[in-house]
């Protein structure tokens, strides 16, 4: 889509939040029967960063509802790229609409992840043209979304699937890292206590004056993220010690946390910190691969020490 579509073609912006019906309200409200017009198993667009299975479900009169599932390896999970990859089906599938469709997605993640594989609804707060904007996510159930397309769901990544071919595997490799040294964060949907990461004055001094405690505005200042770096490198240690591989450290530490007494929200914490999705990844241009926001909560609170996730390919 270009950026000069004449003002009585582009799609207008959604409805504010709060003048939504909420939760099952208005599932219910957007229910009704379609059929599953479009079953494309390795969707991508122009520009987008992965790939996912794409199950469309129309009617008419009836709001389309896209269903996304996407495996691990395929790029840009669906969470990072929801604004992108809802604005290509949109574009691509129904661009007539004023609307982008029902965003549903299904991440597939490995036995044993921390994190849960379930459907997942996404609500924009409102799009520019073809791209969506400020995503929230509610859990759904399998019946639950049946119930509003009225027809059947697959759960599955589909027969079409192919795997990215195998790329040399590096070996993942927990590092002890200064957190001034970290590029500066800029946070995605966080702009009320995130609002421009943080300029390497301030970040000098945080690491004399830290900050500690914890906030009610979002996940990510939910604690004491000094606490929790603490621990993480005691963790580091003792693995180190102990030998425990890159794929196990996740676990290993959610079992220090527990040993340590940790809180919930601590052991959640440190648990990002080792896991091989989540951990703070810097890239090699000073920027990041994954880890934005929990940097700039660190450089914030004048955390001194953290760990990060690097992949050293052996040569």
């Amino acid at each position: 889509m270009t950026d000069d579509l004449p003002a009585d073609t582009a799609p207008s912006p959604l409805p504010r939040p709060d003048s939504r019906p909420s939760g099952r309200e208005e599932l219910r409200a957007l229910a009704a029967p379609r059929q599953r017009t479009v079953d494309e198993p390795m969707f991508t667009a122009p520009g987008l960063p992965g790939t996912f299975r794409l199950q469309l479900f129309t009617a008419p009169g009836a709001r389309p509802v896209a269903v996304a599932t996407q495996a691990p390896g395929e790029g840009m999970g669906l969470m990072n790229g929801a604004e992108s990859y809802a604005g290509a089906v949109w574009e691509r599938h129904c661009p007539d609409e004023e609307v982008p469709p029902v965003w549903v997605e299904r991440q597939l993640w490995p036995d044993g992840a921390r994190q849960e594989t379930r459907f997942r609804r996404v609500v924009f707060a409102g799009a520019d043209g073809y791209r969506p904007h400020g995503p929230r996510w509610t859990a759904l159930t399998h019946e639950e979304l049946e119930d509003l397309v009225g027809a059947e769901v697959a759960t599955d990544r589909g027969a079409g699937y192919v795997p990215r071919p195998a790329e040399p595997e590096p070996r993942l490799v927990f590092q002890d890292f200064a957190v001034v040294r970290l590029g500066r964060p800029r946070p995605f949907r966080e702009p009320d206590c995130m609002p421009a990461g943080v300029p390497w004055w301030r970040r000098w001094i945080r690491q004399l004056l830290p900050r500690r405690g914890a906030a009610s505005c979002c996940w990510y200042h939910g604690g004491d993220w000094h606490a929790v770096n603490a621990l993480a490198l005691k963790v580091l240690r003792r693995a180190r010690a102990q030998g425990v591989d890159g794929d196990d450290m996740e676990v290993f530490a959610i079992e220090q946390a527990a040993a340590a007494g940790a809180t919930e929200w601590q052991t959640a914490a440190l648990a990002t910190l080792f896991s091989i999705g989540d951990a703070i990844q810097p890239d090699s241009e000073n920027g990041y691969i994954n880890g934005q926001h929990r940097a700039q909560v660190m450089l914030e609170a004048g955390v001194r020490r953290t760990v990060v996730l690097r992949h050293v390919y052996e040569s």
